[in-house]
């Protein structure tokens, strides 16, 4: 069976921001990580829906959604990064969500060529 990277990496990433979701809240941020952990899993939860896709269109689609809320994420980290409302070193998340932004539009550009 052929492995899923995208789907692998947005799973992972997902728990990941579960554990910064978590320590968020043990500091008392409780809004932009509520938003965070929204458009996080969120990701994931579009990948896999994509794999039922009922057509290409319905695929790009639905990659496209998670492409928007990869995005979006990185806004968050972003703006807890530069707020320090938690001072945490957040680059490991945001290099990792660019990887993730930069694999969904490759998946989306070529499913839009073919």
């Amino acid at each position: 069976m052929k492995q899923n990277i995208i789907y692998n990496k947005s799973f992972d990433f997902a728990l990941k921001i579960i554990g910064l979701y978590k320590i968020l809240l043990s500091n008392k941020e409780y809004i932009i990580s509520k938003q965070l952990l929204r458009s996080a899993t969120s990701i994931g939860a579009n990948v896999t829906e994509s794999t039922a896709a009922q057509s290409k269109k319905d695929f790009i689609s639905k990659l496209s959604i998670s492409s928007k809320e990869a995005r979006e994420t990185k806004y968050w980290l972003l703006l807890l990064d530069k707020s320090k409302l938690v001072n945490l070193d957040y680059t490991e998340y945001i290099n990792d969500i660019e990887e993730i932004i930069r694999i969904l539009t490759s998946i989306i550009k070529t499913s839009q060529e073919r």
